[in-house]
């Protein structure tokens, strides 16, 4: 990662200094730290419990649609990646190796897992015999090492997290349908549960992934106006099945390729849930996900009966939300601002006055609004609460998108609305790299996907003024 930085005392504001308040907020919520090894980050305990929430939501999803977790290995031998060239030549800028175990240099260099394409397929070729053994859909939870150059906190580091799925399929036709689902998947996860708006969508063949047909995104937008490509969906037909000799015997005793897909989200989306709802007092974590949904403080501690009912109002509201309270000697100033760095989207402050009037107010992290709740119909408007807030930080962050996701239909428009308005451009593309190429050297703007719902701005390319085919989300991208 960038060199480390001193723990600040404060914030920077996002308008002074987007960079360094994501950086200072990943720090001061207790997200990650900086390790030894340039690159490589340490993920703090808050930081992971926000992983394991993603997992566990997503595994629950996957399992609905038949998805089995298992673990492959994370060294590959050199002569396993080589076989499938287009794969090999983009990840090997990127590539780690092993070429020494113990005190003996290795037969053959191993490198250290950037993806698992070849892995699956190792293992698919004499696993898979009998259209009766397809489909196969497997997924692993792992982490991965890309020898990046730049490297930011969860956004790009040298190694990260992340599910990847790798399926085998009968035909072309289930392959595809699986590709899609994986990808409405992700898309209604990252709206539901992390309130992410996003666009779906085809990735252009400059920006699909190595080795594959086709790649599918849905890309979100930060509130610096950057776009982040979110999670992915890619279908590689039977190009890898091929390469490793993937093959079944169908019904009719015919020798057959498999086709096959992959899927995947990293601990990026971290990063995506700072940028996406941060504020400049630290994280704003959506309820869904957020490993305390509820704070507990008590006002003037030190007098009869406060601490004691904070503690009652803290086991009433655990039977039903992830409930801490906070009895640390702390003013109380300092405790709000502490758990508003942390993100946690309600507090509930009861002190002796509240006591006295059979009440305890509840905080809004997104807001601030205080609600006075009577103490017995806490949890219902707690629970009122956090669907309120859940549902207005997704219309807020899709409002935010919308304001900032404008249309171009001539270049000189287009470069200049990527000049001086931060957000997403929509303009019609002939279909030429060439200029993909120019787009991006001209504005350092890239294309982000040929979105589902397809619009007609004009008949022509944005870019060259030759006949339009595609009308193309494009902005600047983490």
């Amino acid at each position: 990662m960038a060199k480390e930085k001193k723990l600040v005392e404060q914030i920077t504001s996002m308008e002074e200094d987007f960079a360094q308040w994501y950086t200072d907020v990943c720090k001061k919520a207790g997200l990650c730290d900086y390790s030894s090894v340039r690159g490589f980050m340490v993920i703090k305990p808050y930081g992971y419990a926000i992983w394991e929430n993603i997992q566990a939501e997503l595994n629950r999803r996957f399992k609905k649609v038949g998805v089995q977790n298992v673990q492959m290995p994370m060294l590959i031998p050199e002569s396993l990646l080589q076989k499938e060239s287009d794969h090999v030549e983009g990840f090997a800028p990127e590539v780690a190796w092993v070429t020494q175990g113990g005190l003996e240099k290795l037969p053959e260099r191993l490198c250290v897992r950037p993806t698992s394409e070849t892995l699956f397929c190792d293992f698919y070729s004499r696993d898979i015999h009998s259209y009766r053994d397809l489909p196969r859909i497997y997924n692993q939870w792992c982490s991965v090492v890309r020898w990046e150059k730049e490297t930011r906190p969860f956004l790009r580091t040298r190694e990260f997290l992340w599910q990847e799925g790798h399926t085998a399929h009968a035909t072309a036709q289930e392959a595809e349908e699986r590709t899609q689902m994986m990808l409405h998947l992700y898309a209604d996860f990252l709206e539901q549960v992390l309130a992410i708006p996003v666009v779906k969508g085809r990735k252009t063949d400059k920006e699909k992934f190595a080795g594959a047909e086709a790649t599918y995104t849905v890309e979100s937008m930060m509130r610096d106006g950057k776009a982040l490509q979110s999670g992915t969906s890619h279908n590689f037909g039977d190009g890898f099945a091929r390469a490793f000799n993937v093959t079944y015997t169908d019904k009719d005793n015919s020798l057959k390729y498999v086709y096959q897909t992959s899927w995947g989200i990293t601990t990026r989306i971290i990063g995506a849930l700072i940028m996406v709802h941060g504020d400049d007092s630290g994280l704003v974590l959506p309820p869904r996900i957020a490993p305390t949904q509820v704070m507990v403080i008590p006002i003037a501690a030190h007098k009869p009966g406060v601490t004691e009912k904070a503690e009652e109002i803290k086991n009433t509201l655990s039977q039903k939300f992830s409930t801490e309270i906070d009895e640390t000697d702390k003013a109380p100033g300092f405790k709000f601002a502490e758990e508003e760095m942390r993100g946690i989207p309600v507090r509930v402050e009861v002190g002796p006055k509240d006591i006295e009037a059979g009440q305890a107010v509840i905080v809004r992290r997104d807001t601030r609004e205080k609600i006075y709740s009577p103490i017995d119909a806490l949890s219902e408007n707690v629970e009122k609460t956090l669907e309120q807030m859940q549902q207005d930080m997704y219309d807020r962050a899709k409002k935010f998108m919308e304001d900032h996701t404008y249309v171009a239909t001539s270049y000189e428009e287009f470069k200049d609305t990527i000049a001086t308005k931060p957000g997403f451009v929509k303009a019609m593309w002939c279909g030429d790299p060439a200029c993909e190429e120019k787009i991006k050297a001209e504005t350092t703007a890239t294309s982000r996907c040929m979105p589902f719902a397809q619009e007609h701005l004009s008949d022509t390319c944005v870019c060259c003024g030759r006949k339009a085919k595609a009308m193309v989300y494009w902005g600047k991208a983490y």
